[in-house]
């Protein structure tokens, strides 16, 4: 078994960043390596939801995504199968003043021959955490940003910006 975990702290309310961490449909706009994920199961986000996804993590990869744990806005826990390992863990959002400050851990259990390359398993997987969620904080602070941007003018001349 595999532990990777770590914390990031993100310039936006904690509604907002586990809102977008908890629809898996939002995971391609700040993580490269994902290229398609649906929403398997009917209803609302929650506990027991089931998501698609498709991923390159070096080869093409299909996974399945399922919340074991939906305490909105404060902690979500998951599993993840795929052919090569399972991923069981749960993330944790907790306002600080400069916004929220979300921590993972995860349990990563390599199948099969996958098990052989556990030590570079554990050194990548830490590297791409740490990667993906620092595309959050830029995705999720740039989306603010964006919003807050008055015009450099207006339509009666006069200069905002």
């Amino acid at each position: 078994m595999i532990l990777i975990d770590g914390e990031i702290t993100i310039g936006r309310p904690v509604d907002d960043v586990f809102d977008t961490v908890a629809d898996e449909r939002n995971e391609p706009k700040y993580n490269p390596r994902f290229q398609l994920v649906e929403q398997v199961t009917d209803g609302p986000i929650g506990a027991a939801t089931r998501f698609k996804a498709a991923t390159t993590m070096g080869r093409p990869a299909e996974m399945t995504i399922e919340f074991t744990e939906f305490e909105r806005p404060r902690r979500l826990s998951s599993v993840t199968t795929m052919p090569a390992m399972s991923i069981a863990g749960t993330m944790t959002f907790d306002p600080v003043p400069a916004g929220t400050r979300m921590r993972w851990s995860w349990e990563l259990q390599p199948h099969g021959a996958t098990r052989l390359l556990t030590p570079l398993i554990a050194w990548m997987g830490q590297r791409q955490e740490t990667e993906i969620w620092s595309g959050l904080k830029r995705y999720l602070e740039g989306t603010a940003a964006a919003s807050r941007r008055v015009p450099a003018w207006t339509p009666g001349g006069v200069d905002e910006g």
